[in-house]
């Protein structure tokens, strides 16, 4: 844990005291700490340290994290601010915070998924993992005919910030695209899409499209949405690109469906397991990484330095705001 602890400035905002146990902002902590106000104290807690986090967030003001259990809400009587330095906070527990206690997200991931999306897309479609794993083995296993992007209709299950950043790419590959959120309330005709519905026409969209892009988030309508029923309709040559979470899609249903053929292939950037400390842990209790047609990547998909040098400059522009008494953006939760 270490702490800076400046001067008194001249900015007259009141003093607060931020713990960051976020991984990935230590890289950008000299642009965080400039953008505070002089009067903060921001405290480093490395992640994973979880009794260190503990005791850093008795007095805190401010926890700039992912996650907040309970737990850690508990032991941050005076937290005023849960921010987290990604879009998800489905691991914040809202209900231990202290009563009004704000939580924040931020984004900014949009163009680093949208690329991985059409990445796996183009990887999958073409049968490339299949064909660089034979090869490592001496075997020439090139394909009659392989499917190109362009001709694919790609079917997105949510269509927020990042279904709408990657069809803009994918449409430039001539790809046709459909959707179905929520609300519905996305206009077709706007993003070019050939129809929007809401997921009461998930059925249809997956009997429709090559390309499967699930971007919708977790709650309590869309865990299990996508079960052995909905992969069927996909189909033996359909791909599935997760880049939501994992319980979106039904854990055994997709590998069933991986191993058996049933569908043909997948890349998943989120899971079911996630290492409770550190960097090791398997991501599901299947054997995803013995199956040829899947890429497995570690909930990477939007990690970039641009991502988190505007992450970063979002989380301390809304501190500045709580410290000024201001109205903070991107709230997503009060806590009662």
């Amino acid at each position: 844990m270490t702490d800076r602890n400046p001067a008194i400035g001249a900015e007259g905002d009141s003093g607060l005291t931020v713990v960051v146990s976020d991984p990935h902002l230590p890289e950008f902590r000299e642009q965080f700490e400039a953008a505070l106000p002089s009067t903060t104290t921001v405290r480093w807690s490395a992640a994973g340290d979880h009794d260190a986090l503990l005791a850093a967030v008795g007095d805190a003001d401010v926890l700039v994290s992912g996650t907040c259990p309970a737990e850690v809400a508990t032991a941050g009587k005076g937290l005023r601010l849960v921010h987290s330095a990604g879009a998800g906070t489905d691991g914040i527990d809202v209900g231990a915070l202290p009563p009004g206690a704000l939580v924040a997200n931020t984004f900014h991931h949009e163009d680093a998924i949208a690329e991985y999306i059409v990445a796996s897309a183009v990887l999958l479609r073409r049968g490339f993992l299949r064909q660089d794993a034979a090869l490592r083995e001496g075997t020439w296993e090139p394909p009659a005919y392989s499917a190109l992007l362009g001709e694919a209709v790609v079917g997105f299950v949510g269509f927020g910030h990042i279904g709408s950043r990657a069809w803009q790419r994918l449409r430039a590959f001539g790809a046709r695209g459909v959707a179905v959120t929520r609300s519905g309330g996305v206009d077709a005709v706007t993003e070019r899409l050939l129809w929007v519905g809401t997921l009461d026409d998930l059925d249809t969209l997956l009997e429709t499209a090559d390309v499967v892009v699930v971007c919708v988030p977790l709650a309590e309508r869309t865990t299990g949405l996508i079960a052995a029923k909905e992969l069927a309709l996909l189909g033996e040559s359909g791909v599935l690109i997760n880049v939501g979470r994992g319980p979106v899609v039904d854990e055994d249903a997709l590998y069933a469906a991986l191993r058996d053929g049933m569908i043909g292939g997948a890349a998943l950037d989120v899971w079911y397991d996630y290492p409770s400390g550190g960097r090791t842990g398997q991501p599901s209790r299947h054997p995803f990484g013995s199956l040829p047609n899947v890429l497995m990547t570690p909930h990477s998909s939007g990690l970039s330095r641009h991502t988190f040098a505007r992450r970063s400059d979002d989380i301390t522009a809304n501190i500045r705001r709580l410290a000024r008494g201001h109205s903070l953006d991107n709230i997503v939760a009060v806590a009662r």
